[in-house]
């Protein structure tokens, strides 16, 4: 019971945690990979996850068993529990990234002077609490990070739409095709829902339509951000690379803060909640991957291990962000392809029949 969950909060997390890490810096470095381009890139790496997250889903609605169920069915316990050790690795390497732009959102949007490290360390508290959780745990959290994303990104969208010049978008499709296939191939690892998809697959009870309202839900959710990077485009234009933080920097033309001041920061901060939930929830995974693979429930020395881990790449990588997005740019869309992609697919050739 302890690692159950309901379709309706993994259409929650399909909708709003996968919409929140995609908010950060992938608006700016999109602008500066493909200009006014960028939200066909966006598109296309949407419409390509949205198959492997129906497929995933579709796959559920044959099957009662959890995909470690399905690979030992096939191949054995040993193969599944390593499959799963390598998707725990994945899940760590998944972190980094997200859990890097929120700390630099935190940074930049909260002090006006850089803050000393120390300050982000207890993320890290938050994080080992989280990593003990359960799949149940995560679904109540999903119910209550839903409403708190859709106020605060629609409020962004009220605030940006009217001050925005949406010709900013045009001419269109004029970017040469290299930029914008290079982006998408760099921008990969930013859609790869699928593989939490999967780690749920026999943890909730399917019932008939699932399969469309989870595909639905992740394509909400990728309409909001294309929605956000276009208002963002259109506000700034050609300069749209400069601004960091699309999420904290597309309502400052909003005519009310000239009165009343930066109340838009109030969104922030309600945003990075969720990003925070988005960001733990690869820690979760990590955890449970783990968990499978030495076949041991000790969820707390698990938990400790992975965050020692991610302590030490935010020690190392302290001050040279931008070495890190360039590794990730250059290199994350190889274990995301084969753990969000190509792996999904392959599952249909598993046994799905309880022996």
């Amino acid at each position: 019971m302890k690692e159950s969950i309901s379709v309706r909060q993994i259409c929650f997390i399909l909708l709003a945690y996968s919409a929140a890490t995609k908010l950060l810096l992938y608006p700016a470095h999109a602008a500066a990979a493909a200009g006014n381009a960028l939200i066909f890139s966006a598109l296309f790496n949407l419409a390509l996850q949205t198959v492997i997250i129906w497929s995933v889903a579709y796959m559920s609605s044959r099957t009662q068993l959890s995909f470690f169920e399905m690979l030992q069915n096939t191949f054995g316990k040993v193969t599944a529990r390593i499959i799963y050790a390598l998707f725990a690795l994945y899940f760590v390497m998944s972190a980094v990234i997200p859990m890097n732009e929120q700390q630099l959102l935190v940074h930049d949007s909260f002090y006006d002077t850089m803050p000393s490290l120390v300050i982000f360390m207890p993320f890290f508290i938050f994080s080992v609490y989280a990593g003990v959780k359960s799949f149940k745990n995560v679904g109540r959290c999903a119910d209550i990070c839903l409403p708190v994303f859709l106020i605060t990104v629609t409020g962004f969208l009220i605030m940006s739409v009217g001050e925005a010049d949406f010709t900013n978008l045009a001419p269109v499709l004029k970017q040469p095709f290299g930029k914008v296939a290079g982006l998408s191939l760099a921008s990969v690892f930013r859609f790869s829902e699928s593989a939490f998809l999967l780690m749920f697959a026999g943890h909730y009870k399917y019932k008939k339509g699932d399969a469309a309202k989870l595909t639905l839900s992740y394509v909400a959710g990728g309409l909001f951000v294309i929605a956000l990077m276009a208002a963002f485009y259109s506000l700034y234009g050609v300069l749209a690379p400069t601004r960091s933080f699309a999420i904290s920097n597309i309502s400052v033309f909003f005519p009310v803060i000239s009165f009343v001041g930066r109340v838009d920061l109030f969104a922030v901060y309600a945003f990075d909640l969720v990003v925070l939930f988005a960001v733990v929830l690869n820690i979760q995974m990590a955890v449970h991957c783990l968990c499978k693979a030495f076949d041991k429930n000790w969820k707390i020395v698990y938990s400790l291990c992975v965050n020692a881990v991610l302590i030490a790449i935010t020690f190392a990588f302290n001050n040279h962000y931008t070495v890190l997005q360039k590794l990730a740019g250059d290199w994350f869309w190889i274990p995301a392809l084969l753990f969000a992609y190509v792996i999904p697919v392959l599952c249909w050739a598993l046994r799905r029949k309880a022996r």
